[in-house]
């Protein structure tokens, strides 16, 4: 069955959601990401994605102390992002007791430190983040494009050792639109050996269905949770088929 991973953004030490990653339209759900992650473990998941949203946008991380308080006060799988550009950065998000990290810009802007990365830490623990808006990577926070292709930049990293891929399409996220299914599948079947996350405009159950149907490994989903479209504790308690 497909992995289940719940999501926790962070601007100014409350949960919020953007809308296809625009700071001006954020919705702010909790003064507390810590009660809402344990929130989540009650109900019996066991992963959640964490998204500094200032350090993303600033370029370092911010909200470390955020993630402490997560990880201290549950026992979740945490993997974090946003504003991991230096061997610091990354030192505190696992001091902070982060499992993995997500890198995104930096893997666009200095690749060389992040296949030093992959060395030191080893691929289990570094997820490659892959937001995609018009085919291209987008960096710093989806303020830019690079011109880097999605297919050549994940070969570039497969070859290098990474594992596991987190692949946003920005057009969906946060829109409750549903999910770039078609776009997972082609790099599934071109990378078949990829822990593929999909991730962006999950709405429903059904959407999530219709990922486990295309045979992706896991998702992310945020927004539908927040603004109840999906209910936590049928979608774990049932099978999806």
């Amino acid at each position: 069955m497909i992995e289940l991973i719940p999501a926790i953004d962070i601007i100014n030490g409350q949960c919020v959601r953007l809308t296809k990653g625009d700071y001006q339209q954020k919705t702010v759900y909790s003064d507390s990401p810590a009660e809402v992650a344990k929130g989540f473990e009650q109900l019996g998941y066991k992963r959640l994605h964490v998204v500094d949203l200032d350090g993303a946008k600033s370029k370092h991380i911010v909200n470390d102390e955020v993630l402490r308080r997560i990880t201290t006060e549950t026992k979740l799988t945490v993997d974090f992002g946003g504003g991991i550009k230096t061997d610091e950065d990354i030192r505190k998000a696992f001091d902070a007791g982060a499992k993995m990290v997500t890198v995104g810009s930096i893997a666009v802007q200095q690749p060389e430190l992040c296949f030093e990365w992959l060395d030191k830490y080893g691929a289990e623990r570094i997820i490659l983040g892959a937001d995609v808006r018009h085919g291209k990577i987008s960096i710093n926070g989806w303020k830019e494009d690079s011109d880097e292709d999605l297919l050549p930049f994940l070969r570039k990293y497969i070859d290098a050792g990474i594992k596991n891929v987190l692949c946003t399409e920005i057009s969906k996220d946060g829109t409750l639109a549903g999910p770039a299914i078609e776009l997972y599948k082609e790099v599934m079947r071109v990378y078949p050996e990829l822990h593929l996350i999909a991730s962006g405009g999950v709405s429903s159950i059904d959407d999530i269905k219709a990922l486990d149907v295309a045979g992706i490994p896991a998702v992310v989903f945020g927004k539908a949770i927040y603004e109840g479209r999906i209910d936590l504790r049928k979608l774990i308690k049932s099978p999806l088929s």
